[in-house]
């Protein structure tokens, strides 16, 4: 959490993750155009960049994009997602290189404006050889440059939270569009099958994690309601909920996070107001509900964010009779 905007939020972590992604890039690069000039030594060096620049943006975005359901399957992987936007953002560079050499490459020595050329210089959309598949990076790249460019803090604030993610949910549209890119453009020309068994591998991988992560959520998302709102509503037993920790149960549509702070219980919305992490599986630090995913934190009292800071989630009425947690299914506005 930061009081403040800043360009970059830079902690050691952060700083030693960016010097391993440069370093990752730089060595991929190294290696491929130095495989590639052996292999191909006919094949000009910036070919090589274009090629080398393309297959690491993809392999960045197919890490950006497991990353998610890694996190839902096990915690390990949450420092992957609390670095996540800068690795999105390193990935939108070398795409931006590598659409940018394209472009000048097979468009910017002509009479025509380079990204007029791009779109009328092939027109056979009826031939699966022949596609103009170069038409579906541009687009893919567009999504990626609105991505980077509001990936900033600024930018989820002023969107606001449900509005943000489900402009960077458009990831999913761009992965589709550059998967096309791919199979319509050098798969088409590529003759060893390789790559076509690396391009199907990395779609299976992506799909099936987030198959697997959301067939392991479902059971959250099953509601115990059967009273009417006003109600309050059986969701576990105290003993059920670890100290510092909270049992995650879904009224009426919403996921509520009960947690059990030292021997008393606070029902709260499961999601943070940050990037809708799910609070109820984080833990209770320095008396404060902390989000699993980037570190906000939540006074369990009054689901308001400690001082300085303004962000807050609603909370729910909460009673414990005979042992069991009794949550009202109606929302409390933070109580400030």
């Amino acid at each position: 959490m930061s009081h403040s905007y800043r360009a970059i939020g830079w902690n050691r972590q952060k700083r030693n993750y960016d010097l391993l992604v440069l370093s990752f890039i730089f060595v991929y690069l190294g290696i491929f155009i130095g495989l590639g000039a052996f292999i191909h030594p006919n094949a000009t060096i910036e070919t090589m960049l274009i090629r080398g620049l393309g297959t690491c943006a993809l392999l960045m975005l197919h890490v950006i994009l497991v990353i998610g359901p890694l996190c839902r399957l096990s915690s390990a992987f949450l420092p992957l997602l609390y670095n996540r936007r800068h690795l999105g953002v390193a990935m939108f560079f070398m795409a931006l290189a590598h659409g940018g050499l394209s472009l000048f490459q097979f468009h910017g020595l002509g009479v025509l404006n380079p990204l007029v050329s791009l779109f009328i210089s092939n027109l056979r959309y009826d031939s699966l050889s022949g596609f103009p598949f170069q038409p579906l990076g541009f687009l893919a790249l567009l999504i990626l440059f609105l991505m980077a460019a509001t990936s900033h803090d600024f930018w989820l604030a002023n969107l606001t939270a449900p509005v943000w993610k489900r402009l960077h949910m458009l990831v999913y549209v761009a992965y589709g569009l550059i998967m096309a890119h791919v199979a319509l453009g050098v798969l088409q020309a590529e003759t060893n099958p390789v790559l076509a068994v690396l391009v199907v591998i990395g779609v299976v991988m992506v799909m099936g994690l987030h198959l697997i992560a959301g067939a392991r959520e479902r059971p959250l998302d099953v509601e115990i309601a059967t009273a009417g709102k006003e109600e309050l509503i059986d969701v576990c037993s105290v003993n059920e909920i670890p100290e510092g920790r909270a049992h995650i149960a879904t009224i009426y549509g919403e996921r509520v996070a009960v947690f059990k702070h030292e021997g008393r219980v606070f029902a709260l919305s499961n999601v943070c107001r940050h990037q809708n992490g799910p609070l109820g599986e984080g833990r209770i630090i320095d008396g404060c509900i902390t989000c699993p995913w980037h570190g906000y934190q939540y006074l369990p009292e009054t689901g308001m964010s400690p001082p300085p800071f303004t962000e807050s989630v609603p909370v729910f009425n909460v009673e414990v009779r005979n042992g069991r947690v009794l949550v009202g299914g109606v929302r409390v506005e933070s109580k400030k």
